[in-house]
């Protein structure tokens, strides 16, 4: 047999020492420490430790006579003690260990179960709840329409919305989603709704904890009180473009001198070479056919009266104008997307008041949009001029300029879309000569 080291000394068969980090197994706690008469000591002790917090003393109570005197003999006390005692940790760990049942930490996790740490468990929900916060309020679409600030605002004061922070920030992504997918197309809601969320046609029916949060951030995205009737609460969702019909909601254009000879082509073309504005149906864009559009300018207005004065200026040379009437519908949208897919350039314009800063904000999130005539700059200019101007009333921020709305908070006062035509009309004039 061939081997290596000293063949005079036999191997060790004792096995080699635990590791400094292994700690042995407590050894089963003595009997006479697990008698029921002091059971509430130990279920006293397990609570004020799993609380996280540093115990020095333990309050009991009220004990009976035979738990009394349990007590008594465990501490070695020469008298019974109060029915309500302060038992010290120090004095309870020397009687313990007196005692042979090893430290009060394991001695109570074997007769009560294991310790907790209540105090991480608080800091851990803290902290989640911190971050599903702040995850909130700097969402792209919180972002990018600060109105909306106001929402996250009461969302927040109402706490966790769904019993936990995942199950609320589950919530908080789905009214998200439904509000990235607005304004809808002239959809019935169940047909929206089944749309945009996983095909459920009823997850935004009245009484949803969804519904009532998508209708609340409309609220304040509208600026109108949180509907509290089936009435109103439709009323709120055709606002949004849900449930209107294809016809009734339309988009007014001038100057679209598209290509192609589809019917969306035909409508705008011949309005534009006559020098009319051209009314287009959700039904229309829905359906445009065979259409294109020169990689060119478009301008876009808030309010039917600069478009109206640019084709009086213009007429049939009106360069590219798309108006939103307001706040924007399906209509609306869906024509300045189909634009911009085909390259053209979107510029924006509206009023320096309240709602139409959060229009702004609103038409530059739904679709490709820039500022046309909105920073600090052009709302001074506009405001020289303007001296009977009325207050802006209430003011959100301009995710493009974030000078503009505390200008305007310092000033109080607006200026309305169709102050400003002359400037509009002489940009539009250089585009002309540019076509």
């Amino acid at each position: 047999m061939t081997g290596t080291g000293n063949p005079g000394r036999e191997r060790p068969t004792t096995p080699p020492p635990p590791p400094p980090s292994a700690s042995p197994l407590p050894l089963p706690a003595p009997p006479h420490l697990t008698t029921p008469h002091l059971r509430p000591l130990w279920q006293a002790v397990h609570d004020r430790i799993s609380s996280g917090r540093p115990v020095t003393s333990v309050r009991l109570g009220p004990l009976d006579d035979d738990e009394r005197e349990a007590l008594a003999d465990l501490l070695g006390m020469d008298r019974l003690p109060d029915q309500r005692p302060t038992v010290r940790l120090t004095r309870l760990a020397d009687a313990v260990a007196e005692a042979g049942g090893g430290t009060v930490r394991d001695l109570v996790t074997q007769i009560i179960g294991p310790l907790d740490d209540r105090a991480a468990e608080r800091r851990r929900r803290d902290d989640e709840r911190t971050a599903l916060w702040s995850w909130l309020t700097t969402h792209d679409t919180i972002r990018t329409q600060p109105v909306l600030t106001d929402w996250t605002t009461y969302c927040r004061t109402q706490g966790l919305l769904a019993g936990s922070t995942t199950r609320t920030r589950d919530l908080l992504s789905a009214a998200l989603t439904v509000l990235a997918a607005l304004p809808a197309e002239g959809e019935p809601l169940p047909v929206f709704a089944a749309r945009v969320r996983h095909g459920d046609p009823h997850a935004l029916d009245d009484g949803t904890r969804l519904s009532a949060l998508v209708l609340r951030a409309l609220s304040t995205l509208y600026d109108t009180p949180v509907p509290d009737s089936s009435q109103a609460r439709r009323e709120l969702w055709s606002r949004a473009g849900v449930a209107d019909d294809d016809l009734s909601t339309t988009v007014l254009a001038a100057g679209l001198r598209l290509t192609g000879e589809g019917t969306l082509s035909r409508l705008a073309r011949i309005c534009a070479e006559a020098g009319q504005a051209v009314s287009l149906t959700l039904a229309q864009l829905r359906s445009p056919g065979e259409y294109g559009f020169p990689a060119r300018p478009v301008h876009i207005t808030e309010n039917p009266s600069v478009l109206a004065l640019a084709l009086r200026r213009f007429g049939a040379d009106c360069p590219p104008l798309v108006c939103t009437s307001g706040w924007p519908n399906g209509a609306a949208v869906r024509l300045l997307h189909l634009l911009a897919a085909e390259g053209a350039t979107l510029h924006y314009h509206g009023d320096f008041d309240g709602e139409g800063i959060r229009i702004a904000a609103h038409v530059m999130h739904k679709t490709p949009a820039v500022p046309w005539r909105m920073t600090t700059h052009d709302y001074l200019t506009a405001l020289a001029t303007t001296p009977q101007a009325p207050s802006p009333g209430r003011l959100t921020e301009a995710p493009w300029d974030p000078t503009l709305t505390p200008t305007m908070a310092t000033h109080d006062k607006a200026v309305m879309e169709e102050s400003m035509t002359d400037t509009l009309l002489q940009d539009l004039s250089r585009e002309r000569t540019h076509q």
